[in-house]
């Protein structure tokens, strides 16, 4: 066999869903090869970020809803009034109460899909993760999208300050969130890049990368100098996801792999084989070291984020194994682009991510470390207040800013965080036209111009995670154009 047809043959055998990269990083893969040895003492403890993105736009203004009706511009009234005529509006009684000490003490409600879920009158799986707000496990980041900097409605509409580039553009707005930089097209993620500048301190002996995912290779994952691991979701088992093909143990395979073994080792000085081989040399080593694992405890949902969750719990599972002592996670769930048939189509999801968190975080509890991961929601920008349509079709369109979840025990304290808005509080005025709509005249369709930033909750979460200050800017280029870097949402331990 030539050599070319026998590497080409012998590539295809690692099914693995790839070490997710891309061919535009072949020229920085060299440095794989020159790990960086760095001085410092590797931390003692365990963390993990694990990243849910709810692909296609979360109707934040069905998720958290004001439950009080007091005098406020913000109260039930004004969000009845503005989405029940065209059937989008949640009955009042149909919501999961939760009292907000950042907003007064006034009360706000949850999705129904949220909270417990029945079926023939039995509570099924689990009580999703409305409980966890009484049990000071869940936070709430209000008004959080893409910014260059801080922004009032007037600079908006007088065009004064940088606006974010294709706003309203799924994917656009996609990879500003994944990417946390809304002024310029990049190609690293904000999570590659922690793990970029991270990971020779925080893992020096890792047997895997610091970042897995189990949704593909998506801009998040991607760093300079670091590979993500992209591995399958359950109920594939954890041994079977990077499980190379074609070596058995009869005397040709044998033979086989040494040559392919073997000729890893040539051409080094050429970049591009250099990365091919260094990308093949670390699926081998993280497929052996897969090969063992434990069984979660607890019951997942066989649903897609619930199989994705699951596979990262076993991955934390192993985490002694694997010689990791920090590790980022990503998961996706898309269907949220809810144009029409919100109504049953939103219910559905919610119901489908807080079932998955919820078990997750009551395996993390099983393993003693609830406090040291730390799971959030991202998604491109909220949905329009005003609905797309009416009656059993009804849906809402691309908006901006939007509230974003953060569950785990190292959560401060069950509130709402965030920047101020116009009113003086973290949560928007909902009115059309008003003074945090980004839309103006008759067709105002309610677009919440983000108080917050998508680097300041992000910077926050890194933070936690064991990012210095210091080095925030270098994750966040533009974060030094907000005076606010941590929320306060997590306790950073």
């Amino acid at each position: 066999m030539k050599r070319r047809e026998f590497l080409k043959k012998s590539g295809c055998a690692l099914t693995m869903l790839g070490l997710a990269t891309q061919i535009h990083h072949f020229g920085l893969m060299s440095a794989l090869a020159q790990k960086m040895q760095d001085q410092s003492t590797p931390p003692n403890d365990y963390k993990a970020l694990v990243c849910i993105f709810l692909n296609g736009g979360n109707d934040g203004n069905n998720t958290v809803i004001p439950n009080h009706n007091d005098s406020s511009v913000s109260n039930y009234s004004v969000y009845y009034n503005a989405r029940n005529p065209q059937g989008l509006a949640i009955p009042q009684n149909q919501l999961l109460p939760i009292s907000v000490p950042r907003m007064g003490g006034l009360t706000y409600g949850l999705h129904p899909a949220l909270g417990p879920q029945t079926q023939n009158g039995t509570t099924i799986v689990n009580n999703g993760i409305y409980e966890l707000w009484a049990q000071g496990k869940m936070a709430i980041v209000t008004n959080v999208g893409t910014l260059i900097q801080p922004t009032t409605r007037q600079q908006y509409l007088n065009r004064t300050v940088p606006i974010p580039y294709q706003l309203y553009s799924h994917s656009d707005q996609i990879a500003q969130f994944q990417a946390g930089r809304s002024d310029q097209i990049v190609s690293f993620g904000w999570g590659g890049k922690i793990s970029d500048l991270r990971t020779s301190q925080d893992n020096p002996n890792a047997l895997v990368p610091m970042i897995t995912s189990v949704a593909g290779g998506e801009l998040f994952t991607l760093g300079q100098l670091t590979l993500p691991l992209s591995i399958a979701s359950a109920p594939t088992p954890l041994n079977q996801v990077l499980l190379l093909q074609g070596f058995g143990t009869s005397t040709a395979d044998i033979e086989r792999r040494n040559a392919f073994n073997q000729l890893r080792s040539f051409d080094r000085n050429n970049q591009l084989v250099a990365a091919a081989s260094n990308i093949t040399e670390q699926a081998i080593q993280a497929s052996n070291a897969l090969q063992s694992y434990q069984e979660v405890t607890v019951t997942f949902p066989n649903t897609t984020l619930g199989n994705q969750l699951k596979q990262v719990a076993r991955m934390i599972k192993k985490r002694n194994d694997l010689g990791v002592n920090r590790q980022i996670f990503f998961c996706q769930l898309g269907g949220f682009d809810t144009h029409q048939n919100q109504v049953s189509a939103h219910s559905s999801l919610l119901t489908q991510v807080s079932q998955a968190m919820r078990a997750f975080y009551d395996e993390m509890v099983v393993q003693g470390i609830a406090n040291k991961v730390t799971q959030f929601w991202l998604t491109e920008f909220n949905r329009t207040f005003n609905p797309a349509g009416s009656g059993s079709t009804v849906g809402s369109d691309h908006a901006w800013g939007n509230h974003l979840i953060v569950i785990g025990d190292a959560v401060a304290a069950s509130d709402f965080y965030g920047i101020n808005t116009s009113n003086g509080t973290p949560f928007p005025t909902l009115t059309f036209n008003g003074p945090d709509d980004a839309d103006s005249g008759s067709n105002a369709r309610g677009r919440w111009i983000p108080s917050t930033s998508v680097e300041q909750f992000a910077a926050t979460l890194a933070k936690w995670f064991g990012v210095p200050d210091s080095d925030l800017p270098t994750v966040f280029p533009k974060i030094t154009n907000f005076p606010i870097r941590d929320l306060g949402f997590l306790v950073n331990s």
